[in-house]
């Protein structure tokens, strides 16, 4: 057991500050490479958007999504919109965690609530580096947790972790989340994927992952001959954990409901904003309109990357990868791309799946250092471009 694991045992009842030092610092250089990848992609943004003549600071803190987290933090929840097409846009779509966090934090510093989000963002960011960091270590090595912190720096869409969005606060709490499964420690584990529900819809991947992965282990022992009361008290803060790990995304989708008066209201609430699950056909239909109209190659584009993704998912479950994993990764795809609304925003949606990142890592892991930097150098170098050019143009629904 590494020692952040050793640093909270099932049957311990506080943390050992000492393990826990010990074990940042073996992750410093994760964090190191994750700052520097992160930091490129922020010092390009603001070189394109000052010859582009838009302001940084404003498309990281101040635009899109970012937008309606600082009204909750400001006003609350009950602002509608109606926009010329009759769409219904309210701000009970967005999950309350990052605003309640913006409003806490201007509140005791001089900071602005969209400030306060990046600051939120970029700390969230960093936790999500460690958490990815000992994920890897403990299940391929060191090297491979350095690389899947690095590699989830550098993806194309990287720049949205450092932005006042959710995504970095998520990816963090599930993560930590789901190590807490891998360590035995349940009751921490239902306790960050009950915040991980309060912070995006997509925290029913981490519900999911917990519940069925304590699913399995007592089938296991029963099958084993273990009785499910001896079982449960083989793995303290199971029961605990599976009762806690719903409580934030259903309390806040049972909140919304009473708001609307009805059970499905944040459904209706999604519905408004043209959000919705049809099982991929709309997504479907996009694709293959690309593929057979004048931008074929954009359509073949999408295509290939779908597929690599599906491939990264497939590859990594074959090579035994462990079952919270597999069950989070795949619930989170499986919503990204059976969600119907703005195509744009598919990949921003799939940024939290960091699992899918783990072959790619291993892979990485076994080369000689100086290869496997390059091919990082060269991805961070390409997801900062990206970034830039994507802020400075239609941007992160």
């Amino acid at each position: 057991m590494n020692d952040l694991a050793s640093a909270a045992v099932p049957g311990r009842t506080r943390y050992d500050g000492s393990a826990v030092r010990a074990a940042l610092g073996r992750a410093a250089p994760a964090l190191l490479a994750y700052a520097a990848i992160r930091l490129l992609g922020i010092v390009v943004l603001a070189l394109w958007s000052a010859a582009d003549d838009n302001n940084w600071h404003t498309l990281l803190s101040a635009r899109w999504d970012a937008l309606w987290y600082t009204r909750v933090a400001e006003e609350g929840y009950g602002f509608t919109t109606v926009l010329p097409d009759g769409e219904v846009h309210s701000n009970l779509a967005f999950f309350p965690l990052l605003p309640w966090l913006e409003r806490g934090l201007s509140a005791l510093s001089p900071l602005s609530p969209a400030d306060a989000g990046l600051v939120v963002a970029w700390t969230a960011s960093l936790a999500a580096a460690w958490a990815l960091y000992a994920t890897g270590e403990r299940l391929h090595g060191r090297r491979a947790g350095v690389a899947l912190a690095a590699l989830w720096a550098a993806v194309p869409v990287g720049i949205v972790q450092s932005m006042a969005y959710s995504e970095a606060l998520f990816t963090a709490l599930a993560a930590w989340s789901l190590y807490a499964v891998l360590t035995g420690r349940w009751a921490a584990a239902g306790v960050l994927a009950s915040l991980a529900g309060l912070t995006r819809p997509v925290g029913a991947a981490v519900v999911a992952a917990v519940w069925i992965t304590a699913a399995v282990t007592l089938w296991r022992e029963r099958a084993g001959g273990v009785r499910p009361r001896a079982a449960l008290r083989r793995h303290p803060g199971m029961l605990p954990g599976v009762l806690l790990a719903p409580l934030g995304w259903c309390g806040f989708f049972l909140w919304v409901g009473a708001q609307q008066g009805s059970f499905t209201g944040y459904l209706e609430v999604q519905g408004g904003w043209g959000n919705g699950f049809d099982g991929g056909l709309a997504f479907g239909t996009f694709i293959w309109d690309q593929l057979s109209g004048p931008v074929f190659a954009a359509g073949l584009g999408l295509a290939v990357g779908v597929g690599l993704v599906a491939w990264l998912y497939v590859h990594g479950v074959r090579r035994g990868q462990p079952l919270p994993l597999a069950v989070y990764g795949g619930t989170v795809l499986l919503l990204a791309l059976t969600a119907k609304g703005y195509f744009g925003s598919k990949p921003r949606l799939m940024l939290p799946a960091y699992p899918l990142l783990l072959p790619l890592a291993v892979w990485l892991a076994r080369w000689r250092p100086v290869w496997s930097w390059l091919v990082i150098g060269a991805m961070a170098a390409g997801s900062a471009v990206y970034g830039a050019f994507w802020l400075n143009g239609s941007g992160p629904p």
